[in-house]
């Protein structure tokens, strides 16, 4: 389905909490445990409010879990705490996430501008090029031609994030208009009138 050719591995972090642990820790966040006789004991007052309704032992099974796939790096402190942080490889997955969820929000009224994305992107990207027209669909564009796609929504956040994750950074351009041929048509689509 996505370009990440790892998705197959990525669908065992499914489950809501532990997509949730990983998007925290992409976002910053870094807590701290110490170890005892090989068991992890939390201070629950440093985890946050999100993680404190996850049990202990299922919270340090997701733990071991993350660090058995190389998600984690686990920095050791000078008062002998372990600091758990989130590295390149669990940054990637947790993106993963990111763009599973993404939506555009539809104001309540329209500003009567449309929104273009235009992509010649090369062969040798395929995989790249479907996972983005996929995700555009799913996003509620509609096909102007092959390679561009229109929709009446601000977007331009959503689209960089696209391109970076896809790197397809000189072959994507986002384009904002207020004039269109046979707007009526569109509009109609849209269902914006």
């Amino acid at each position: 389905m996505w370009y990440n050719q790892d998705m197959e591995k990525i669908k065992k972090y499914r489950a809501p909490s532990k997509q949730k642990f990983l998007i925290l820790l992409q976002a910053g966040l870094a807590f701290s445990f110490s170890r005892a006789s090989r068991k992890y004991l939390f201070e629950l007052k440093n985890v946050p409010k999100e993680l404190r309704s996850l049990d202990q032992h299922y919270l340090q099974r997701m733990i071991r879990e993350f660090e058995k796939d190389r998600l984690l790096d686990f920095r050791e402190q000078d008062d002998g705490t372990v600091r758990i942080v989130l590295n390149e490889r669990g940054k990637s997955r947790a993106l993963i996430y990111h763009i599973e969820r993404m939506g555009i929000q539809k104001p309540k009224q329209w500003d009567g501008k449309w929104r273009m994305v235009i992509f010649d992107i090369p062969e040798k990207k395929k995989r790249a090029r479907d996972a983005l027209r996929e995700k555009l669909k799913e996003l509620g564009f509609q096909e102007l031609q092959h390679s561009v796609h229109i929709v009446p929504y601000n977007c331009k956040d959503e689209i960089d994030f696209l391109v970076e994750f896809f790197e397809l950074h000189p072959c994507v351009y986002y384009v904002e208009v207020e004039t269109l041929s046979n707007e009526a048509r569109w509009i109609a689509r849209f269902h914006l009138q």
